[in-house]
């Protein structure tokens, strides 16, 4: 997961020297300890348990995924700390230990699979990466889908693996699906997965124009590490990207920019 992860380091390294040289809080300067829990879920709760006993931080930030998340939740209800999560969550979870702060699915998923909807689609393919925040992103879709009017046969859902790099199957598969038209994809996919996701979807001559994918975990960071060609017509629904025109945000992306040119950080 470094491919989402390593910039939601990189800004939270941004945000403590912006505060540090604005003298800190209370007149302190903050600390910053970095871990790595490597994808690994049991080592997140290692971290997470190392972080809060033995380096005594006073917050956390971090975790990419439900899964990871859910590891960590019964470290930080044992010593009754601070966790700050900062990507889309499936509900279903609420903890006096865990500030939630990205969207929920009727934040994110709903009003994305509306818009399809309303673009006239009516055959949709679900397809995530197999852990529990697409397995509920799903079945929120599904209801919400069939909700609609939109049968059974028009919907079908699969499952990868974290790391997933072979599609060849399941775009063939979704070829099939998108033969008659009016077939979109709602996208779980997570992490460096979408890579030869989108790659191969491209290798198998399929565009925005035959079956376009509505992505829910795709930014920044998994975009530039794709070729543009095979990305041009499709779709991706997110809490933010750099490109919002506000002049807040300009000055956000160029003073992060500066900091991650002056500190080597890619």
């Amino acid at each position: 997961m470094a491919i989402s992860e390593t910039s939601l380091k990189d800004v939270v390294l941004y945000a403590v020297d912006e505060i540090n040289a604005a003298g800190g809080v209370l007149g302190r300067k903050i600390e910053v300890v970095v871990e790595d829990g490597a994808s690994n879920w049991p080592l997140f709760a290692e971290k997470a348990r190392k972080l809060i006993t033995s380096d005594k931080v006073s917050v956390v930030f971090g975790c990419w995924t439900s899964v990871s998340r859910k590891s960590v939740l019964p470290v930080f209800e044992e010593y009754n700390h601070l966790l700050f999560y900062p990507v889309q969550y499936e509900g279903e979870e609420q903890s006096k230990n865990v500030f939630y702060t990205a969207a929920t699915p009727n934040q994110q998923l709903v009003p994305a699979a509306q818009h399809m909807l309303d673009e006239g689609y009516k055959k949709f393919y679900l397809l995530g990466t197999d852990y529990v925040f697409p397995r509920t992103a799903n079945k929120v879709l599904k209801a919400f889908l069939k909700a609609k009017g939109v049968p059974d046969e028009n919907i079908i859902e699969k499952y990868t693996a974290f790391d997933h790099s072979d599609y060849q199957t399941y775009v063939q598969e979704i070829k099939k699906f998108a033969a008659g038209g009016d077939a979109c994809i709602l996208s779980t996919i997570n992490g460096s997965s979408n890579v030869p996701f989108y790659k191969e979807f491209a290798n198998q001559g399929l565009t925005a124009g035959d079956c376009p994918i509505m992505a829910f975990s795709v930014a920044e960071d998994e975009l530039r590490a794709m070729d543009i060609p095979p990305l041009v017509g499709h779709l991706a629904c997110w809490n933010y990207y750099q490109s919002i025109d506000t002049p807040d945000n300009q000055a956000f992306v160029s003073g992060f920019q500066a900091f991650c040119t002056k500190n080597n950080l890619k």
